[in-house]
């Protein structure tokens, strides 16, 4: 496993509160001006809101009742005044959490991206890519709502529904009364609904992660899937998902919505005892009407707030599980951490050597064992052996992909483990056995070999690759996108463009892993006799696919099921009668064939 997932002591805790606090403290501070500014608009919205509640019994008693026309022109004015500054602060702190929202969602896109690239590749071997982008592009929200649910909730909602039930009481204290009376079964029931929600929300978000990782994958192997007809294969299993999916969707609506009834009932019940109690009062008692009026008003603009209070923690909880998701995956420390004062590597000879070297992939069984040998720096050391020897291991083990269970791996002398790995990977270069080249140009996936290169280097670097012509008949030549993956190009030119990269990186230590394995024999020949020119002074470690490259190696180690079988050049491994190296090469009449 890449990382622990342990949880720090405020993650671990399942309550709001806990993921709130760590919000607030790694965001609170950057954006403290502006939350100052939207709690000021949002206070702004709330008094204002209150303030129409509270003049309609002016409204009602002046106007009406009294017929006071030298006070209707002020009353108009102040009712608008109060409209017209509302309609500004809500503007206001509408875009204000906008953009700080975004901001904090661009902030946490980039420390996942930044976390992720920490992680070694035991961590994304074992997460399925399109699962962890489904499921980081669902949750990144999370954060930001938590925030904007806090304030907004916090200075527009509770400010007014404290400042309207302000104008309640003071209107009419005994009409107050009756209408929390029966707010306490209320708020029984909706946290009752919260914590339900929350073992609900999780769920589906897991079960929507699948279904968009599900079709990511789908569209990345449409080939495969209509070369081998699994549309319906597909088809199925995908459906089988979707509609597991869609069930905890459908969980989340009905837990979600029954507020709904709940605040509706409860508003029915207090606005028709309201109007019951002072009907008869203002009939048998002949009060005059503005005083209630005021207070209807007052309750009536009271019931929205409340009732995106009494949904607040149903939000909360959804957007918390979201928030919480993200938090787990920033909390993973990273395996392969640099050691306490790691120092540059320094490369002289750039010689590599192995020590007594073990390796398995997390609890499996041991993939390398004990391996001990000494790659010349200068000269070319070939790895060759059967399927599953561990040849590819053992290449991987050099850049420090993967930590060795036990062993040594050293550098001119210097153990790799006590040096950082980037000054480690900058006196590499690396192709691999299945070329990957980003979005971009050609132009640009040969530069990501060193970004300082020319773009006469990178030509250069193409030419070697035997890369030059066909990029040159391209429609754009070097700039011509290579869209996703390299769709647009054959697996032969994509391999030379790693190649091509590999080169412009212009390392001292050159891993090439089957580097040809995709090229016809025309390509191969000609690459072969470009990377005999790179080699040359370089220390090279290859995985030997074709008896080609076997033949011009310094050092051929021959390996069988995690060790090191033998060891020597061509002509002294081929001249064993009993050696596997020779059991190979007799079954291979020809140069180009595999010995793999």
């Amino acid at each position: 496993m890449d990382a622990s997932r342990t949880q720090t002591t405020a993650i671990s805790s399942n309550s709001v509160t806990a993921v709130l606090k760590r919000i607030i403290a790694e965001n609170g501070r950057d954006h403290i001006r502006g939350y100052i500014f939207a709690v000021i608009c949002l206070a702004t919205v709330a008094l204002t809101t209150a303030f129409t509640a509270w003049i309609m019994e002016s409204v009602v008693n002046e106007a009406f009742a009294n017929k006071r026309a030298d006070l209707v022109w002020l009353i108009c004015g102040s009712i608008l005044a109060a409209f017209v500054l509302r309609g500004f602060a809500s503007y206001g702190q509408a875009v204000t959490l906008s953009k700080i929202g975004n901001n904090i969602v661009a902030r946490y896109q980039r420390r996942l991206f930044a976390h992720l690239m920490t992680l070694s590749l035991g961590y994304f071997n074992e997460s399925r890519s399109a699962h962890l982008a489904a499921q980081i592009s669902q949750n990144i929200n999370g954060i930001r709502d938590v925030l904007n649910l806090t304030v907004t909730s916090t200075a527009r909602d509770l400010l007014s529904l404290v400042a309207l039930i302000g104008v309640m009481i003071f209107k009419d204290p005994m009409l107050t009364l009756i209408v929390f009376v029966v707010a306490p079964p209320l708020l029984y029931a909706l946290r009752y609904i919260s914590k339900r929600l929350r073992a609900a929300t999780k769920e589906a978000i897991i079960f929507n992660s699948h279904v968009l990782g599900a079709m990511q994958e789908t569209v990345q192997g449409i080939a495969i899937v209509k070369a081998f007809t699994m549309e319906e294969q597909l088809e199925r299993k995908v459906s089988v998902t979707i509609e597991s999916a869609e069930k905890r969707s459908n969980r989340i609506a009905r837990l979600s919505e029954r507020t709904s009834p709940l605040t509706e009932t409860f508003a029915g019940v207090a606005i028709s005892s309201v109007i019951a109690y002072a009907a008869f009062r203002s009939i048998y008692g002949g009060m005059l009407p503005g005083a209630f009026f005021s207070f209807v008003t007052a309750l009536l603009m009271a019931y929205e707030p409340a009732k995106r209070l009494a949904k607040l923690q149903v939000q909360m909880e959804r957007a918390v599980v979201n928030a919480r998701m993200i938090y787990e995956i920033l909390d993973m420390q990273p395996h392969q951490r640099e050691k306490p004062g790691a120092a540059d590597l320094a490369v002289t000879d750039a010689s590599i050597e192995f020590r007594g070297v073990t390796f398995a992939y997390g609890e499996n069984e041991k993939v390398l064992k004990g391996i001990d040998f000494v790659a010349e720096g200068g000269k070319t050391t070939a790895l060759v052996g059967p399927s599953g020897a561990g040849k590819s291991t053992v290449v991987t083990l050099i850049p420090r992909f993967y930590d060795p269970s036990s062993g040594e791996i050293l550098i001119d002398g210097q153990n790799i483990a006590d040096v950082t790995k980037a000054s480690l990977r900058r006196h590499i270069a690396y192709v691999s056995q299945q070329p990957y080249l980003f979005e971009g140009t050609i132009r640009d996936n040969i530069r990501y070999g060193r970004p300082d290169a020319t773009d006469a280097e990178i030509e250069d670097a193409a030419r070697l690759a035997y890369a030059h012509d066909f990029i040159t008949a391209q429609p754009l030549g070097y700039d011509t996108p290579v869209g996703e993956n390299g769709v647009t190009l054959s697996g032969g030119q994509r391999q030379r463009l790693s190649i091509a990269r590999a080169l412009v990186r212009n390392a001292p230590i050159l891993l090439l892993d089957e580097a040809t394995s995709a090229l016809d024999t025309e390509s191969e020949a000609a690459v072969q006799k470009a990377l005999d020119q790179a080699m040359h002074g370089r220390t090279v470690v290859v995985i030997a696919h074709r008896l080609s490259t076997v033949i011009k190696a310094n050092k051929i180690i021959v390996m069988h099921e995690g060790r090191i079988a033998e060891e020597g050049t061509h002509e002294s491994l081929a001249q064993r009668p009993d050696g596997l190296y020779a059991r190979l090469n007799n079954l291979q009449p020809a140069p180009q064939n595999d010995l793999s």
